[in-house]
């Protein structure tokens, strides 16, 4: 497939088209191979980012090449970085080129269907847009109006997958628990875009992020409530791109914050050995370690463990970077041996803040013997069972 890119784009001005779309920072790398010691893809296979920052400084010669949709963006190898490479701005360039002319290869096809549903629903999960705020419709959840203490956030996947639905339930209910006046936008509210961003469809990020935007703006929203790491990174550090800035605090912070002002007091316990895994888009892109940490610490009868790879090593679970649509071999799954570290340390409970993250645990827990059990909570489940 490597003449579509020269057909469409010279070779000679490849190197150029990287470095527009975000790729200049390759000039800096020499070769020195850290990325590739420290990349969890070797762990379950051989992999060299080394070798696609390579081709990325020389010119791309195949956009469909498995191996530039492999990275899940979950920034290991640019908090290594001597030189300052980062690799994923790098990385997403080059999908770009390939996403401007619908070229993927044939195992990530499904994000023809993402984009599908994305651009005519405002989902990447293929739910009616009118069903988006059907996960609150038979509990105390308002319609966002002007005034409101703040806006919660679902985003797509805590808004239709069945089992995410439950941790928005438990969210709302921990907000209501604390007299907090929030609302949703329901069919309102569009993807945050993060994830189909990092598959380098640039085009359509712009246009969620706008609708979005521009529901926020109309609807006079001025504090934002997201349970996505993906969610706040984008609304944090992306977002601004467009000259808007919004509060935007994530549960667990939220949590903590309810917590210390007295409006939300833990009066049960919480009697299980628990481990927190870090979610990549909460810890090393956006620096959230001690905040949930500090929440569950407050649970009476909670046994808080660490496991092997935590804070800045966290170990990613394989969904970011548009990998949560991609199909991974079960051999190749990162999310199998976090999965496995949760046990070794004795966990009975893994707990974390990402749907993706608890989407690709609890895929991988199924597989555990039954003396191993782990199960996987998101940090507001926990907090609800003890408010």
């Amino acid at each position: 497939m490597g003449a579509i890119v020269e057909t469409v784009t010279p070779y000679k001005e490849i190197i150029d088209v990287i470095k527009e779309k975000g790729g200049d920072s390759l000039k800096y790398c020499y070769q020195c191979g850290l990325c590739d010691s420290v990349c969890p893809w070797n762990r379950v296979r051989q992999f060299s980012m080394r070798k696609i920052v390579r081709q990325g400084t020389f010119g791309l010669t195949e956009i469909e090449q498995e191996d530039i949709w492999r990275c899940s963006t979950c920034g290991t190898c640019p908090s290594r970085c001597p030189r300052g490479v980062n690799q994923i701005e790098a990385g997403v360039a080059m999908r770009r080129i390939g996403a401007e002319y619908d070229v993927y290869p044939g195992h990530v096809g499904t994000i023809r269907n993402v984009v599908a549903s994305l651009t005519s629903e405002g989902n990447s999960l293929g739910g009616d847009r009118t069903q988006r705020g059907d996960w609150a419709k038979d509990l105390p959840v308002k319609p966002y109006a002007e005034g409101m203490e703040l806006l919660y956030f679902t985003g797509c996947y805590l808004s239709y997958d069945p089992r995410m639905r439950k941790v928005a339930a438990a969210t709302a209910a921990i907000l209501n628990k604390a007299g907090v006046d929030f609302g949703i936008l329901g069919s309102k509210e569009s993807c945050c875009g993060e994830s189909i961003r990092k598959t380098g469809n640039e085009e359509l990020f712009k246009r969620l992020a706008k609708e979005n935007i521009k529901q926020f703006i109309d609807n006079g929203v001025t504090k934002i409530l997201v349970s996505s790491p993906h969610c706040y990174h984008t609304f944090v550090n992306e977002y601004p791109e467009f000259k808007v800035n919004f509060e935007v605090v994530f549960i667990s912070q939220y949590i903590g914050q309810l917590i210390a002002e007295g409006r939300l007091r833990i009066t049960g316990e919480f009697a299980k050995k628990v481990t927190y895994h870090d979610p990549c888009y909460l810890g090393r892109h956006n620096g959230i370690y001690d905040e949930p940490r500090q929440v569950l610490q407050q649970v009476p009868g909670l046994e808080l463990l660490e496991m092997a790879d935590n804070r800045e090593t966290s170990l990613c679970c394989g969904g970011g970077g548009g990998r949560i649509w991609m199909e991974t071999p079960k051999e190749e799954r990162f999310a199998d041996l976090r999965i496995r570290q949760a046990v070794d340390v004795g966990a009975t409970v893994l707990a974390t803040s990402c749907p993706y993250c608890i989407t690709n645990f609890t895929d991988s827990s199924l597989d555990l013997a039954e003396h191993e059990k782990v199960e996987v909570k998101d940090l507001a489940e926990i907090i609800l069972e003890v408010i």
